[in-house]
């Protein structure tokens, strides 16, 4: 029988007790096996009333309510997205390979010692590592904490790898906490992985095991694992050479500039210039600037001589020419690197370097022709390529959550036997737009 809990509602009240606030999932002189019990009732509460109750803590009750709006079910058991062949190829390609000799130095005797397992997934929740106690790994296998498997908490709900990249900061999750029933026998502390460059979202580095890693140790570990392995990827990376400029926008308000060996994070009106300048090397007049970038027709070329002005004070003459408005070096920007991607074909890897909308809340014309006609682009070969994990990937992402076109695919892409709860998702879209949905089995 499918336990999945309703939408919930509003949180009734707020946990305010300090004692709930912190990102340990223990704190100190707790009864490891009192708090399980009481995390076991809480839990039931919540996936069967939709009620949350002490002693959740407040980043754990966020996690429920975004694991029931994603229609996790609590019984279910993680999907394995990647076979063996195509996950040696994405994981030796992976960005993330080059951490792992520090990675495994940094953890293996303190996994193995402990019975403990070490994980590393990319920023869609895709374990591409899982290593460690050999006996712990059988048993986790039981629940499909492998290698090729998705833990993303859209996917599986809440835990430390997945919680971890939708929060974008380290925690650690204890017993039931964890969203589904079969990982409640588990505790977990994982933090986010960046790249230095960009600080971009990579993945993150997991630890998992029993009731022993409840301890504010594992947490500050895996931190400084997270920190060493970025620090190793920033030495590995090339220097900077100085002949090229790149820039972050995907996913972002406010873009981050690489130039001459350092890092600006731009205004939100200086990242719209930036990205205009970077789709015209030719350059543009002050009055192209004008029309692509303000909807208020009443704004002057003054104002825009005057932001041209500021962002040329930022970055340097040497940067921003002018007559006609451009950069003086080529540059690499994310979102180019997505449509050469898909321009070639390889759509996983247009979707793993796809961080989200271009500049999402911009407003500015042409940004938003820009961010349109790529996300388009791209969820138009999602759903021509029907691969279900790239599908769910698009699906479960902000920008996906309520794309019909996309979770109908989904649904049609996967096997019968998996289609419960995106098929319920997408019965609930439909119902919101009046649609109707005629293609269900």
């Amino acid at each position: 029988m499918d336990r999945s809990p309703p939408a919930p509602p509003a949180p009734e009240a707020q946990l305010t007790d300090t004692r709930y606030e912190s990102w340990v999932a223990l704190e100190a002189g707790a009864d490891p096996v009192e708090r399980t019990g009481e995390l076991r009732r809480a839990h039931e509460a919540f996936t069967s009333a939709g009620r949350v109750v002490r002693p959740v803590r407040p980043l754990v009750a966020a996690s429920w309510r975004r694991s029931a709006r994603a229609r996790v079910n609590p019984d279910g058991t993680a999907g394995v997205e990647l076979g063996e062949d195509e996950l040696a190829g994405y994981r030796e390609g992976h960005p993330l390979a080059r951490a792992m000799p520090v990675i495994r130095e940094l953890m293996d005797s303190y996994a193995k010692d402990g019975e403990h397992l070490v994980a590393v997934c990319d920023a869609q929740g895709r374990l591409l590592w899982v290593e460690g106690h050999p006996a712990t790994r059988r048993k986790a296998g039981a629940m499909n904490f492998v290698p090729g498997a998705r833990w993303a908490e859209s996917a599986v709900g809440t835990n430390a790898p997945g919680t971890a990249l939708a929060e974008d900061r380290p925690v650690q999750v204890f017993s039931a906490e964890h969203f589904r029933r079969p990982v409640h026998p588990w505790t977990c502390a994982a933090a986010p992985l960046h790249d230095p460059r960009t600080g971009r979202l990579l993945g993150a580095v997991d630890i998992t095991g029993g009731d022993g890693l409840a301890h504010p140790h594992s947490l500050a570990f895996v931190q400084a694992v997270a920190r060493a392995a970025e620090s190793e990827l920033a030495l590995l990376a090339p220097p900077p050479t100085g002949d090229t400029i790149e820039l972050s926008a995907l996913g972002r308000d406010e873009a981050l500039l690489v130039a001459a060996g350092r890092k600006v994070r731009l205004s939100r009106r200086h990242s719209e210039l930036l990205v205009l300048l970077a789709r015209h090397p030719e350059g543009l007049t002050g009055d192209q600037v004008l029309v692509d970038l303000y909807e208020d027709e009443s704004v002057t070329p003054v104002t825009v001589r005057a932001e041209l002005s500021r962002l040329r004070r930022l970055l340097g003459p040497d940067l921003l020419s002018s007559r006609p408005y451009r950069l003086a070096l080529p540059v690499d920007t994310d979102f180019d690197m997505v449509a050469r991607r898909l321009g070639s074909g390889a759509v996983a890897a247009a979707m793993g370097a796809y961080a989200g909308p271009l500049l999402p809340t911009s407003q500015a014309p042409a940004i938003v022709r820009i961010r349109a006609r790529l996300a388009a682009q791209l969820r138009a070969a999602l759903i021509e390529r029907g691969d279900p994990g790239l599908l769910a990937d698009w699906a479960r992402s902000p920008w996906g959550e309520e794309d019909v076109s996309v979770w109908r695919a989904l649904v049609a892409a996967l096997p019968e036997c998996r289609r419960g709860a995106a098929l319920a998702r997408l019965r609930e879209l439909d119902g919101e737009l009046g649609a109707g949905f005629a293609g269900s089995t």
